[in-house]
């Protein structure tokens, strides 16, 4: 019995983080809205906003990829999983607005800034969960032997900050950093799947 609801509670807290991740989706698309004319050439000013909504959604796919495999490996969610796995939430809502403000700055250093900000904090939220997961279970837990060094989850909070010193005096250096960061991360981290499959 205590199995199977520590499975249900599981399963809960991945639909409700399941239903987030299709809201912040939904809002970044609302937000862009349609041409005056009805000419090809009339979607040119629209040219950044398609692409930082984008860069913002195959974040929030890597982030929904990766979040899917993290939460197969919790046990039992206690208290801490719930409030960090909120946190990441909190975190990656504000993607929608740092996304629009992004997508009609102009290559504007302040949105560039708050831009690399609602990527750093939730790749720090990330990190922080993938903690309380672990220290939900004994210490060779299936999640903590499927990271192992973790080089590229822990190296990508030091890009984004990099990316935002940057965002101060060279906007254009930024996005391209927090786009690099994206590319290394758009292959979905099949540590953890290959543990999970190897049980």
């Amino acid at each position: 019995m205590a199995e199977r609801n520590s499975s249900f509670a599981s399963n809960r807290l991945e639909a409700f983080s399941d239903g987030v991740f299709a809201i912040l989706i939904t809002i970044m698309v609302l937000s862009i809205h349609t041409p005056s004319g009805h000419h090809f050439s009339d979607l040119t000013p629209l040219r950044p906003v398609l692409l930082s909504y984008l860069l913002s959604f195959v974040y929030l796919m890597i982030y929904w990829n990766n979040h899917h495999h993290l939460l197969k490996t919790v046990e039992s969610p206690n208290g801490w999983v719930m409030w960090a796995n909120s946190s990441l939430l909190f975190w990656l809502s504000l993607v929608p607005f740092s996304t629009a403000w992004l997508g009609t700055s102009g290559g504007a250093k302040a949105p560039a800034v708050i831009y690399g900000v609602s990527l750093l904090l939730p790749a720090i939220a990330y990190y922080l969960l993938q903690l309380s997961i672990v220290k939900t279970s004994e210490s060779g837990s299936t999640l903590k032997s499927a990271l192992g060094r973790d080089l590229k989850g822990k190296l990508s909070p030091v890009w984004y900050a990099t990316a935002i010193g940057f965002a101060f005096f060279a906007p254009f250096v930024s996005y391209a950093i927090y786009a690099a960061v994206a590319v290394l991360w758009i292959v979905p981290d099949r540590r953890i799947s290959r543990k999970l499959n190897s049980i």
